[in-house]
């Protein structure tokens, strides 16, 4: 699967999950890591272990080969690795306090939809 597949599949995920304040950066000129980083919001930690649950599942049925996913004990924070697309769900509170969209502001944000 391409890396704007993926990251599509991934915002459609958090989408019906009802996730909140999604949003797509863009980072494939910084970094070699990965391709996109979506960030988004859920309302409690169960909202965003469910959001986790969801994108891997998803890219699962997809074909998708592996998530490796990072905090899903309960956590606040949850890292899901797709490969082309890291995907950091966060309660509002830990988003605020880590801002992680401010180390990439320099990078085009594609927005929840990734439309340019």
């Amino acid at each position: 699967m391409q890396a704007e597949q993926l990251k599509d599949l991934v915002v459609t995920a958090l989408e019906d999950i009802k996730a909140q304040d999604i949003s797509v950066i863009d980072v494939r000129d910084r970094t070699s890591v990965t391709d996109y980083m979506v960030l988004a919001s859920g309302t409690s930690s169960r909202h965003v272990k469910s959001l986790a649950d969801s994108v891997v599942s998803d890219a699962k049925d997809q074909g998708v080969k592996t998530a490796n996913v990072e905090g899903a004990g309960g956590s606040d924070w949850i890292l899901v690795d797709l490969g082309d697309v890291v995907v950091h769900l966060m309660m509002p509170a830990t988003r605020e306090f880590y801002d992680l969209e401010r180390f990439w502001r320099d990078a085009p944000d594609v927005g929840a939809a990734g439309s340019e």
